[in-house]
Order: C-alpha cells, then sequence, then structure tokens
C-alpha cells in the first residue's frame, strides 16, 4: 500500500508518495530490570534496556519483567520508603502488552530464486522503487478485466494456502518461502520481491507491527496475530490482498480488534459504486472504528493497482475531503488498519517496518475490488471462507429441515 507523508526514507516529500505493501515481523525482546544501586547509582531506578540487538544477533525471547526478580538494596537517607515500595510494585513497562515484549529483528535469509521463464514486473531486476502515478487505472477491456481476476483470485488462494500453515512454533521466514514457492508454481510473481529492494516476497507483519513486516527468523507464538499481505504479478497485472490471522487462541481484546478490522473493510466495500466519492471510505471505516473503539491509522493509505503495482486514486482510511469519485473498470485496493492504542507509527531502521509507537497491537484487511455497472466486485475474496460459509449455511439449512411438526406447531 502507499505511505500518506514523506517520513519514508525513500519516498519524495510530496503527500501521497507510495512505499510497498511490505513490512517486518521480527524477534521480540523483553525487559532486563537492572537492580537499584548500593551507593553512586542510589537515585536510579529500575529501567527497560531499548537498545536494539545486533543484525547479527540470534533471535531470542527475553522474559517480561513481571516474571524476573527485583533486587532492592535499601540506602539509608537516599530513598523514602514509599519510593522503595514503588519499585517493587511497578506495573510493567510501558512497552509489555498482552503480556509480550515488542517485536525485534531476526535474521535475514537470502532473497528467492524467480525461474526466468516468469515474467517480472519492471523493478525486479533493478530493485527500483518506481515513480508514483496519480492517475487511477481503469481496466476498459474484457481482456484486461479477465486478467485483473486472475490475478486476483491467485492472490487470494496464495493468502488461503499461507493461513494454513500459520501455527505457533514457525517462522515468518517459512511463511515467506511457502508463499514463494506456491507464487511460482502458478507462473506469477511474488510483487513485494526487490519492490524498492525489499529482500522478500510477502508482507507479515506481528502484533504491533502496522505493515511493511520483512520475514526473518521470528517465530510466532500461541496468542500472537499476524498480517499476511500477499501481491502477485501474473500475465502483467497485479493482485493485492492481506488479512489478519490469529496465532492459536487470542485475547478477547485482540479478537474484537482483528473482527472490527474485518467490518470496516466490509462496509467500506458494501459503499462502493460508479460515481461514489473516494472520501467516503474513509469516513465509513472511520466512523465504525470509532465505534468499536479502535484508532484509524492514517499515514498508510490504499491506492489504484493492475498493470503498476501501485498508482492513484489516494484511498485513505480515515474521515477526509479528497476530491474524486470512483468509476466503471476502476481498480484499487482498501486496506485499513485498526490499532488498540495510539495510531503514530515507529519507523525501524530497515526503512520498511512500521510499528505503533507505543507498542499496541493492531490489524489490517486488504482486498483488490473493480468497479463495475451495477457496484463492486471483490476480485481477491478468499475461496476458502467462501466454502465455509457455504458449508455453515448447508448445516444451519439441514438443521432446520429436522425440525418435527410437533416442534413447529409448538413454535
Amino acid at each position: 500500500h502507499r505511505q500518506n507523508d514523506d517520513t519514508h526514507p525513500m519516498a519524495s516529500t510530496s503527500v501521497g508518495r507510495h512505499v510497498a505493501c511490505l513490512g517486518a515481523a521480527a524477534a521480540s525482546r523483553g525487559s532486563t530490570i537492572r537492580p537499584l544501586a548500593a551507593a553512586s547509582a542510589a537515585a536510579s531506578s529500575s529501567h527497560a534496556s531499548t537498545a536494539p540487538p545486533s543484525r547479527a544477533r540470534a533471535h531470542h525471547r527475553v522474559p517480561s519483567s513481571a516474571s524476573r526478580p527485583r533486587t532492592l538494596t535499601v540506602v539509608a537517607g537516599k530513598k523514602g520508603f514509599a519510593e522503595l515500595l514503588g519499585n517493587l510494585t511497578a506495573p510493567k513497562e510501558e512497552h509489555d502488552f498482552q503480556g509480550r515484549p515488542r517485536i525485534t529483528k531476526g535474521k535475514l535469509s537470502a532473497k528467492q530464486h524467480v525461474p526466468e521463464s516468469i515474467g517480472r514486473p519492471p523493478y525486479a531486476a533493478r530493485g527500483f522503487l518506481p515513480e508514483m502515478n496519480e492517475t487511477s487505472q481503469v481496466q476498459d477491456t474484457p481482456e484486461a478485466i479477465a486478467a485483473m481476476r486472475a490475478a486476483g483470485l491467485l492472490a487470494a488462494q496464495v493468502l488461503d494456502f499461507a493461513e494454513t500453515i500459520i501455527k505457533p512454533g514457525i517462522t515468518t521466514d517459512y511463511i515467506d518461502r511457502q508463499v514463494h514457492k506456491m507464487t511460482i508454481d502458478n507462473g506469477a510473481y511474488p510483487s513485494p520481491l526487490n519492490y524498492g529492494g525489499f529482500p522478500k516476497s510477502v508482507c507479515t507483519s506481528v502484533n504491533e507491527c502496522i505493515c511493511h513486516g520483512i520475514p526473518d527468523t521470528t517465530e510466532l507464538r500461541e496468542g500472537d496475530i499476524i498480517n499476511v499481505d500477499v501481491t502477485v504479478f501474473l500475465n502483467g497485472y497485479h493482485g493485492d490482498t492481506s488479512r489478519t490471522i490469529y496465532v492459536g487462541a487470542v485475547s478477547e481484546e485482540v479478537q474484537r480488534l482483528v473482527e472490527a478490522t474485518d467490518r470496516c473493510l466490509n462496509a467500506a466495500i458494501a459503499i462502493c459504486g460508479p460515481g461514489v466519492a473516494v472520501r467516503k471510505i474513509g469516513a465509513t471505516i472511520h466512523a465504525l472504528a470509532d465505534e468499536a473503539g479502535f484508532g484509524v491509522v492514517e499515514k498508510f493509505v490504499g491506492h489504484g493497482v493492475g498493470q503498476t503495482f501501485h498508482s492513484g486514486p489516494t484511498v485513505r482510511h480515515h474521515r477526509n475531503n479528497d476530491p474524486g469519485v470512483l468509476v466503471v473498470g476502476q481498480t484499487f485496493t482498501i486496506e485499513p488498519m485498526l490499532t488498540i492504542g495510539q495510531t503514530r507509527d515507529r519507523m525501524w531502521r530497515d526503512g520498511w517496518t512500521a510499528v505503533t509507537a507505543d507498542g499496541k497491537w493492531t490489524a489490517q484487511a486488504e482486498h483488490t475490488l473493480l468497479i463495475t455497472e451495477t457496484g463492486v466486485d471483490i476480485l481477491t475474496a478468499s475461496p476458502m471462507r467462501a466454502k465455509a460459509k457455504a458449508a455453515a449455511a448447508a448445516v444451519a439449512a439441514a438443521a432446520a429441515a429436522t425440525v418435527t411438526p410437533s416442534t413447529t406447531a409448538a413454535i
């Protein structure tokens, strides 16, 4: 997706300069509690170490401060009893959310190979960031629309497959390898690979990572959430989709976040059609997010998609006064990002990974859409979820059919 300001190191200073829908899911780091010093450092309270680990350091997890004993040294005349007691009963560090320390960067593996026989987008060989074209992409021939449908379907199928392999203990690098293999096995190029130098074939954004997560040695844990963002380039067209997936059982608060994000996307899609103001998308999402009590990230936006990975229009997910209306044949994405806490982000040194500044978790959902004469088609609709929905409806219908006459009469 596109970035809504000029903070990305590869972006221009104009509003709307884009970055790829890419990101970093990194290894978790925890809090290191230092003992209270007996003399020279008596005025210092225990605190969390925030220095990032070296790139070369192996991924590991450090227990949170809640599970570490604190060492107390009483220094007469230096600290009062209330202050010492406060050190013992202090809450968890600010960055410790859902009982987890913040994510950190793991080790990167080598880029995946793409067979020469597979068609590539223009940036694939040299890894440049394409110039932004604010013109919308409109598919005005049956062949172009068919190609977009094929690319969207493959992206949806790859994402469905990725969801089936996600479980505690696997690494985000493993997800990347599997997504890459399925993509090239189907004759497509993984669009994120080498886009502006991005090193991987998919985005994997864990917990507080808003977007742009780079797959690495980070291991998923029970209770995590992960957004998997898949884009494929098939026969000259990109299909782009993502969803946030549970890693095992998650907390009620996190489940509400993910469900609210899905509702926001679905509601925004439902209002789309010829002549609809683009700004209505953001108003719809923002109203539902407010109702659910979650924040809406403003920095990253939806975009046009087709033969070019990113183009106009800029699709903001918050209330705005942008001009422009949707037109028949237009293909674009909607991809809201909701947060439990603040919406402000912090960019990692890799230039891609955007995480919430307060460390609280975030969710995203995305579809590629086509405006039709009568409304809108979801080009990246999930076959797996459609099948599950149909099966559930069949079960419900069968259950209703088994109601006996006497029961019916009683009702």
